[in-house]
């Protein structure tokens, strides 16, 4: 312990005395080592020449040597093997260094920008270091209050303004709701969400408390309960916090730039607001997006950016793929490919390496194969049951087939609520490290 006090505090020292930058580019390491990182491996590998006690420096150009030379191997195999991409150097940083909120948009994109099969390969990595390799939690959306929304998202067949066919109907009764909930739970479900078409939740105190009482049962059946009824006050924050809320969900659904594109009766600004009461009440922020909205890779970054550099990252990171509806805005846009799905699942798995990235709206389009891709690159959840709110989902049936073909691992209930808890690992994990080894 006294060697590693000693190591730190002269690596802060020698690190001031040398100008070293906080992190190396991905051209400048080929493992993205931390400069630091190498200063402080090199003090412990060598305590014959420092003084525990006084953390002196008496060598201090045989130390810049060391340094100089570890730092000149590393641009040798750089060299000789090519550069290592940003999936790479940010990949190695995730699993040495752990999750950081300080991320440049430029960085962002870098790491989305990198070869898939980086992408696919790092976020692999991530993942394994961060979470149970092979767990998958099982979740189930149900729609407690369908259609008349007077929202105008452009992807939303629940909107009052579009013409979709979708009929609106009220709260769904408490008998209703908790025999869902148990059908959800036997089924596997170890999350139960509800979702409301509402704006927010503002003169609506007798169907809000109507929903408190749901959360207190369902949470009472050994479940997470999750909830996404748009716009939150702080009190409401708070009150479903008291009634044993697991997490909310309020996706940004894109970039703060590409957002007005897509709606104009909410503001960006007021989405992050509700984040913010639903974290300072203690309660799991879930929040991601939708791809496929007609939005450029670079609002795809925008979007994981601002994620990425909440003052906590989310809990929950859903990354849906747009199921176009008829009569909504967004009708006729092409469906999203599985690359597409990968590199996003991957990029959002290694800036935010102990959210759960749940793989959302649109896996009924991709095959078992596909749904494996995203698995490997980083999803550790989907969603079950018939339908997501009023869009079609994949058949019950064919996830136990992919979870036994798959080897997945239902995931059980975490009721930490607010934070990311620390995963369980399984035994086995380091016997099967040397398979995803470079």
């Amino acid at each position: 312990m006294a060697l590693r006090k000693a190591a730190t505090m002269a690596c802060l020292r020698v690190s001031r005395l040398c100008s070293f930058p906080p992190r190396l580019s991905p051209a400048s390491s080929a493992h993205g080592l931390c400069p630091r990182t190498l200063l402080f491996r090199f003090v412990v590998s060598s305590p014959s020449l420092f003084s525990p006690a006084s953390v002196q420096l008496p060598h201090v150009a045989e130390f810049g040597t060391a340094i100089a030379a570890e730092m000149e191997a590393d641009s040798l195999s750089s060299s000789s093997s090519g550069h290592a991409s940003a999936a790479a150097v940010a990949g190695d940083n995730a699993i040495r260094e752990g999750p950081r909120k300080d991320w440049a948009r430029e960085e962002i994109q870098a790491i989305y920008d990198s070869p898939l099969m980086d992408l696919l390969f790092y976020g692999a990595q991530v993942h394994k270091h961060a979470h149970t390799w092979r767990e998958v939690q099982q979740c189930t959306l149900l729609s407690i209050k369908t259609g008349g929304c007077s929202e105008d998202c452009s992807y939303c067949p629940q909107s009052s303004r579009y013409s979709t066919g979708v009929q609106p109907h009220k709260l769904l009764s408490e008998d209703v709701v908790l025999e869902a909930a148990r059908k959800a739970k036997d089924a596997g479900s170890s999350r139960f969400c509800m979702g409301a078409a509402w704006r927010d939740t503002v003169g609506r105190k007798t169907n809000f408390n109507q929903i408190l009482d749901y959360v207190k049962e369902i949470r009472g059946m050994g479940m997470e309960v999750c909830c996404t009824l748009g716009m939150l006050e702080k009190q409401q924050a708070e009150q479903l916090k008291t009634a044993g809320l697991t997490a909310y969900n309020h996706n940004l659904d894109t970039s703060r730039e590409f957002y007005p594109s897509v709606i104009s009766t909410r503001t960006y600004d007021e989405r992050l607001r509700t984040l913010e009461f639903v974290r300072d009440a203690g309660i799991s922020v879930c929040s991601g997006g939708i791809i496929g909205l007609g939005e450029a890779d670079e609002d795809r970054v925008g979007l994981l950016h601002t994620l990425a550099t909440l003052p906590e990252h989310p809990e929950s990171v859903p990354i849906n793929a747009l199921l176009a509806v008829k009569g909504t805005p967004l009708e006729n846009q092409k469906p999203v490919e599985i690359w597409e799905m990968v590199r996003m699942i991957a990029t959002a798995r290694i800036v935010m390496p102990k959210a759960m990235v749940r793989l959302s709206a649109g896996r009924v389009r991709f095959s078992q194969p596909e749904q494996a891709l995203c698995f490997m690159a980083g999803a550790n959840s989907i969603f079950t049951g018939e339908k997501l709110l009023t869009t079609p989902n994949n058949d019950k049936d064919a996830d136990q087939e992919m979870f036994k073909i798959l080897g997945l691992i239902p995931k059980s209930p975490n009721f930490a609520q607010g934070r990311v808890s620390e995963p369980q690992k399984e035994d086995s994990d380091s016997e099967l490290e040397p398979a995803l080894a470079v």
